[in-house]
């Protein structure tokens, strides 16, 4: 029970009542905070059933509360999936990939002479942990453990601005979205692969325009996969080019 505000009539404290929330809108309140909170995260499917059991209601308040939430943008619906979280922000999303695929592209091959025989072994042991959670695929700990080994091959660029700015664009998607494997896991799969990839050019001596050309159409890849997925009416950027708002 909410607690009653008091208001003063004739030097009196009067208790006001404060209506209750209805079932509506205390689905509505979880589902947000749970959104804001990232205990749903982008991509996460929202199921009326599971989420009515757990609010011990109905299905239809939960409804009306992801109708609501659809209306602001938080839900999307898609068909044959049912209701799930909305990637945020995702025109600024797709212009820092964009920029990311060229930016870290570059940092990469600028820091493949720097990096040791270590730095190597270290980028195999975390692709190495990527593809043993493919079994138990968990977006999050992909994200982290892909933000790793990307660390590991760029970090040792001799350009202090270019890696200033990579890691200025890794930290705004970090803001902008949870996953972009919660959209599309089965990119994960690939994304291990190239990887191993990169790493092999990097550990062969590879000519450095090589490996930009890899490491560019890594991220390009990503962001291709999403946009295939989210908006497929769209025709297909060139890999690194600028992508629509």
């Amino acid at each position: 029970m909410a607690r009653e505000p008091m208001s003063r009539e004739a030097g009196v404290a009067v208790p006001v009542p404060v209506p209750e929330r209805s079932k509506s809108q205390r689905a509505y309140h979880w589902l947000k905070e749970g959104i804001a909170g990232e205990q749903l995260t982008p991509g996460h499917r929202l199921v009326l059933g599971s989420i009515a059991n757990e609010l011990g209601m109905s299905v239809v308040p939960v409804r009306e509360a992801i109708r609501r939430l659809e209306a602001e943008g938080l839900v999307t619906f898609e068909r044959n999936v049912g209701a799930r979280v909305s990637m945020i922000d995702d025109s600024q999303y797709r212009q820092s990939m964009a920029a990311l695929a060229i930016l870290e592209g570059a940092a990469t091959a600028l820091a493949a002479r720097h990096l040791t025989a270590g730095d190597v072994r270290q980028a195999r042991e975390v692709n190495r942990r990527l593809v043993e959670s493919l079994d138990h695929f968990d977006p999050r700990l992909f994200t982290s453990l892909n933000h790793r080994f990307h660390a590991v091959l760029f970090t040792a660029c001799p350009n202090p601005r270019m890696l200033a700015l990579v890691e200025a664009e890794w930290v705004r998607l970090g803001h902008l979205r949870e996953s972009t494997f919660s959209f599309v896991p089965g990119r994960a799969q690939e994304s291990v692969r190239e990887h191993e990839a990169i790493v092999d050019l990097i550990e062969a001596g590879a000519p450095l325009a090589d490996i930009e050309r890899a490491a560019r159409g890594h991220r390009s890849a990503t962001l291709a996969a999403y946009l295939s997925h989210e908006h497929p009416d769209e025709a297909p950027a060139e890999p690194g080019a600028p992508t629509a708002p």
